[in-house]
């Protein structure tokens, strides 16, 4: 139905900022919730933020909450992540994924990307 790619990922000094970003392909992107997930080595996958097909509303795990931002540009089949004052803890594989539900949980999500890499040195 929909096919997920992020980029925008790589290597920045802690206190810094990276966008990423996730282009979609299909004719349905507006009609899905979207969610940004990360999985750092030996850790499962982890709920950073979701938006609404609307935009309307965003929701944020702790960790992320007043550093990061989701937002989405339906326009051109796109969502985005801009992460601020980044920490050697927020090092991970980023994926984004899209799903029918609006939902933290990673199995409520049918469709992902194959992911991208942060890595924060401090």
């Amino acid at each position: 139905q929909v096919q997920l790619v992020e980029s925008g990922g790589g290597l920045v000094q802690a206190g810094g900022s990276l966008r990423l970003s996730c282009a979609a392909s299909g004719n349905t992107f507006s009609t899905y919730a979207m969610g940004w997930f990360r999985q750092a080595p030996g850790k499962g996958r982890e709920f950073v933020a979701r938006i609404r097909a609307s935009a309307s509303s965003a929701t944020y795990a702790d960790s992320a909450k007043g550093r990061f931002t989701i937002s989405r540009d339906n326009a051109k089949n796109t969502v985005y992540l801009q992460m601020n004052n980044l920490e050697p803890e927020d090092t991970a594989v980023y994926y984004c994924a899209a799903t029918r539900l609006y939902s933290t949980s990673p199995g409520q999500y049918g469709y992902w990307g194959q992911g991208t890499q942060v890595t924060v040195s401090s």
